[in-house]
């Protein structure tokens, strides 16, 4: 299976025809009929994507939209809003407030299904960016890091450690959990191993070296 897929939608025959149509191209589904429900689910548990009717029972859709892209936990779940709704002016605003597409019943289920998987395909692209304070990205697919869209080359090892840290921003990892992460099993690797590494690291990075912050006594993360 691909993934699975939220359907929030009132309509108990539309809702079974989106499902019934994902389920052919290979993902799981979940329907809720209300936003309450909906919002009880994903407290629990964080689905790939959600397909989101705007005129619910119990809540406007806008609204969900808009609580979803705003929570920290929620914020990266692809939202497709599919609605009768087919003014310009709520197409401009479902996706000023970070729909990732809107589509207006009547609908091609085919097309809605083509949609889902260019969202996802656009999210996973973006999953392999990492970008820490707006002067640093790092590719990680082609191995590439660049500070201020100059490209920096690293060492393999460097390029670990930068991704280690840059995956977790905010974690601190101690001298001996970096060791472990890059060379597994060897006992041989002494802790100034790592500070070397890293102080290698900070002079290519340049400015954006300030971005890795030495917790004495610990070891290293990265922080904006």
């Amino acid at each position: 299976m691909k993934g699975l897929i939220v359907i929030v939608e009132d309509e108990p025959d539309i809702a079974e025809l989106v499902s019934h149509h994902l389920k052919k191209a290979g993902y799981n589904t979940k329907v809720f009929h209300d936003g309450f429900s909906f919002f009880n689910y994903i407290t629990q548990s964080i689905p790939d994507l959600v397909i989101l009717d705007l005129m619910l029972p119990d809540m406007d859709g806008f609204e969900i939209c808009k609580e979803i892209k705003k929570n920290e936990k929620w914020k990266n779940i692809p939202v497709i809003i599919l609605t009768v709704r087919n003014k310009e002016e709520d197409k401009i605003f479902g996706l000023e407030i970070g729909a990732d597409d809107y589509v207006t019943k009547p609908f091609s289920p085919r097309e809605l299904v083509a949609r889902v998987n260019a969202v996802l395909r656009r999210y996973a692209e973006r999953k392999n960016i990492i970008e820490i304070g707006k002067i640093l990205k790092i590719d990680i697919n082609k191995f590439e890091v660049f500070v201020n869209n100059e490209k920096i080359n690293l060492r393999s090892a460097e390029f670990k450690i930068l991704r280690l840290l840059a995956e977790r921003k905010g974690w601190v990892f101690t001298r001996r959990q970096i060791i472990e992460y890059l060379w597994e099993e060897k006992k041989d690797i002494f802790d100034r191993t790592v500070d070397v590494h890293i102080r290698n690291l900070r002079k290519k990075l340049g400015e954006a070296g300030n971005l890795i912050k030495n917790i004495r006594g610990v070891g290293y993360k990265i922080e904006e």
